[in-house]
């Protein structure tokens, strides 16, 4: 049986990767299941630094759900419910990972898939790349977590423009609205993100860590922030030894060896 998810670990980058190439790694139940659990056990890996996650191939990063499973999974209210729910604790799992993630963008980005990508923290694309939302021509809709997710990214303007046509944007389209970070040919793509993971790799991780959580918070209303939190965060990091290290390799002119303590 073919491993619809391949998880690898290379030195400090960690791979989640989509593996239904046939079905342009479209998203099964069990898929969701996985996504939890692999995004917890990254969390809990000192040794990882940085996820990339992608799919399988280059015609697509995900296409989305399985449409394939709906009739069994999401064709009552109780079972529609337990579907979401599974989808929902996916995508916690992704936000709460303390790590950045990257999502390496080839081919189509649409749905289900495009909900992962916009819950990863940096989103880089090729020019084959093609987004999409199309849950008006389901007749389904995003819950309000994902919307407010959506309009945070890209402003509600382009926000309404994506939700309501539901049609495909180009990736040049998606860099002008602030869908993806940056667009790097087909051909460089994957030497690109893995230069860029390895340079977030070699950062000292507590300090990355802390801007992670940071900006989830400062995102939040005012009134629901957590200030002690983040000014723990900053003090954290003035007291670690990475501090101490990236103080003198500036002096010494060297790269720092940072071990996120």
């Amino acid at each position: 049986m073919t491993t619809k998810i391949i998880v690898k670990k290379d030195n400090s980058i960690g791979q989640l990767i989509f593996n239904q190439p046939n079905k342009r790694n479209a998203i099964s139940l069990d898929m969701w299941q996985e996504i939890a659990a692999i995004s917890q056990q990254f969390s809990k890996d000192d040794g990882i630094r940085v996820l990339v996650i992608k799919g399988a191939g280059d015609e697509a990063f995900s296409a989305g759900a399985d449409i394939s499973e709906f009739e069994t999974y999401r064709s009552s209210e109780k079972e529609t419910q337990n579907y979401n729910q599974t989808m929902v604790a996916a995508l916690d799992a992704l936000d709460n990972l303390n790590k950045p993630i990257i999502g390496l963008i080839q081919g189509y980005c649409v749905g289900g898939g495009a909900s992962i990508a916009l819950h990863c923290d940096i989103r880089i694309a090729d020019e084959t790349s093609r987004f999409a939302i199309p849950a008006a021509k389901l007749g389904l809709a995003y819950h309000w977590e994902d919307i407010q997710l959506l309009t945070s990214i890209v402003g509600p303007a382009f926000a309404r423009e994506i939700l309501y046509t539901g049609r495909q944007f180009s990736s040049e389209e998606a860099l002008k609205m602030s869908l993806i970070n940056r667009i790097v040919s087909c051909t460089e793509i994957v030497y690109f993100v893995t230069r860029y993971a390895d340079e977030i790799a070699n950062n000292a991780p507590l300090t990355v860590r802390a801007t992670k959580q940071m900006i989830s918070e400062v995102l939040k209303d005012a009134n629901d922030r957590n200030i002690p939190l983040m000014n723990e965060l900053v003090d954290e990091c003035f007291r670690s030894q990475d501090y101490r290290e990236g103080r003198l390799a500036f002096i010494e002119k060297r790269r720092p060896a940072f071990k996120g303590q």
